[in-house]
């Protein structure tokens, strides 16, 4: 009876959301679910793309799953873990974001069953850590080396893994002619490990097979005022001083204050002004350069005096094309014309301003450095171009990590299906309830092979029945799915490869993900109560009629 007579504690504010227990796991899995059959279509080859259109009304054209990912604006607060893995594969490796996303939910969907037959989560992630462990294992047992190839190997081999990479995209047509071009950019920029030395400039018109890769750095013709069309626009080994000054013609502050008791000293103030911008040029000139370039304005007197003097200039160049001329020329951005000595000078073999469909670009090539590399590209449509530039940012990624990392291993779904029959083979030697769930890992990694039959439009079970007797035979470890005849085959012959990286990233974030969201078994929404709202609203009212009370009661009130 006692106990009965107790008050009830309220612990939370009111109108605070709770859901927990075995049932808001479930839902937690729902959504992830939701999130992954969203990017599901976009996988491998014959994957499909989505059209996000924004609020803004921007439209977004894309097969990335990182991209799309991010533009979904998804606020499901379990569902953004995978929003979050696949933004986090982008920036490590490049490729493999929609892999991610999909291994991600295939995890938490095969341990929906167990957790709705009352299994405590937590035996589920012990096991899937044990499985995602040898996995990853096995990966690295799997790789095959390309280290200590000639040049000439290694380009044709890095060549393969840029090709798989965008063999999935929207310019997988033209795979081979942007494959090579990539390898080249990163050969260009060697070990160095900025990828803003990397340039891509977009220039909308004629077709993809008119982009071009420049050694060195090329960027669009900036704003010019009278004068510049004559100045000269080729070069053969020019000096080339890089400047972070304004070459312009200022006038005092407004704030200054000059007396003066003589008016002819006028004039000499005047004149100290023209005296001390000739003077910067007359620095510019004899510092022996011929090509001037700077981050802020360079004024209509200063091109008409270098034009003058045959010597070119642009001002208002962007900080990372300066910077990227910088590295290329081996030059240094000075922040004064005084003391400019042969150093600081950069150079290169040929500078020129080219056309380039509609635009005018300033292009330096043979650079002493070699640093720097930019790829033009060229398309139809702006969307076009602007996923063009995704594809190829993600196989720059893809060939900078074969350059480090130098494992590959056989794509095509070949690589799953190697590990998930060696996690079955494992899952058989492990006594008690762990047995079933290391099984449903190696069930769930299937899903990567199926996911690209679906896509191609072939019959998933029959290939993958395939594919799990040749993998089962011990000779077809480097069997995966042939794209173009629906059936299987040697993926490792046919050149259908990936870093190693990537698929060992993958495995290691899905299963991250999948442990954290089975690991979360109540969520709490604590929004601002419906009390506190009204009383907001009310304030922001009075005030709104207080001010419009006084505008009109102030000054209104004095006109006549």
């Amino acid at each position: 009876m006692a106990s009965m007579m107790q008050p009830q504690i309220i612990l939370l504010k009111e109108g605070t959301d709770t859901s927990q227990g075995r049932a808001h796991v479930v839902s937690n899995i729902n959504a992830c679910t939701a999130v992954a059959d969203t990017v599901r279509t976009t996988l491998g080859p014959r994957g499909m793309d989505k059209l996000i259109h924004d609020d803004k009304g921007g439209t977004t054209i894309s097969n990335d799953g990182a991209t799309i990912m991010r533009l979904l604006d998804i606020v499901h607060p379990a569902a953004k873990i995978l929003v979050d893995i696949a933004k986090s594969q982008d920036s490590e490796v490049g490729d493999g974001t929609t892999t991610v996303v999909l291994l991600a939910a295939e995890f938490l969907k095969e341990a929906k069953p167990y957790i709705e037959d009352g299994v405590h989560p937590h035996s589920l992630i012990r096991s899937y850590r044990t499985a995602g462990h040898l996995a990853i294992e096995k990966v690295k047992e799997l790789a095959t080396s390309i280290e200590g190839k000639s040049l000439e190997e290694k380009k044709a081999l890095l060549a393969k893994c840029a090709a798989t990479t965008l063999s999935s995209k929207l310019i997988g047509g033209e795979k081979e002619f942007f494959a090579s071009m990539v390898v080249d950019a990163v050969l260009a920029i060697s070990n160095d490990d900025r990828l803003n030395l990397l340039g891509i400039k977009k220039v909308p018109g004629g077709t993809m097979r008119d982009s071009f890769l420049v050694n060195g750095v090329a960027f669009k013709k900036t704003f010019s005022y009278a004068g510049f069309e004559q100045q000269p626009k080729k070069f053969l080994n020019p000096k080339i001083l890089l400047l972070n000054i304004e070459l312009e013609l200022k006038s005092e502050k407004e704030n200054a204050e000059i007396r003066l008791s003589d008016p002819l000293q006028y004039q000499s103030i005047v004149d100290a002004e023209w005296n001390i911008i000739y003077d910067k040029l007359d620095k510019c000139v004899k510092s022996g350069a011929k090509i001037v370039l700077s981050r802020l304005a360079i004024g209509d007197l200063a091109t008409q005096y270098f034009a003058d003097r045959d010597i070119f200039c642009a001002g208002r160049v962007t900080e990372e094309d300066l910077q990227r001329v910088a590295a290329a020329t081996g030059g240094t951005i000075q922040t004064s014309v005084n003391n400019v000595i042969d150093e600081v000078l950069g150079s290169c073999e040929v500078f020129e301003e080219r056309q380039v469909g509609n635009e005018r670009f300033n292009i330096f090539s043979g650079c002493p450095s070699g640093q720097t590399a930019t790829i033009v590209l060229r398309g139809g449509a702006d969307q076009f171009i602007e996923e063009a530039e995704r594809s190829l940012h993600d196989a720059i990624m893809i060939v900078r990590r074969a350059l480090k990392n130098s494992t590959v291993v056989p794509g095509g779904g070949a690589i799953d299906m190697e590990i998930s029959k060696y996690l079955r083979q494992h899952a058989r030697t492990i006594a008690g309830k762990s047995q079933f769930f290391v099984n449903s890992f190696a069930k769930a990694l299937e899903v990567i092979p199926r996911q690209l039959c679906d896509n191609a439009g072939f019959d998933a079970t029959d290939v993958l029945n395939k594919l799990r007797q040749k993998h089962a035979s011990g000779e077809g470890a480097n069997y995966g799915v042939d794209i173009n005849t629906g059936g299987i085959a040697d993926s490792f012959a046919n050149f259908v490869w990936e870093p190693a990286v990537v698929k060992i990233n993958a495995i290691n974030a899905a299963t991250e993900a999948a442990c954290l969201i089975l690991s979360v078994d109540e969520t709490v929404k604590n929004p601002k109560s419906e009390s506190a709202q009204g009383d907001a609203a009310a304030s922001a009212m009075a005030g709104r009629g207080g001010g419009a009370m006084r505008g009109r009661g102030g000054r209104g009130m004095r006109r006549r």
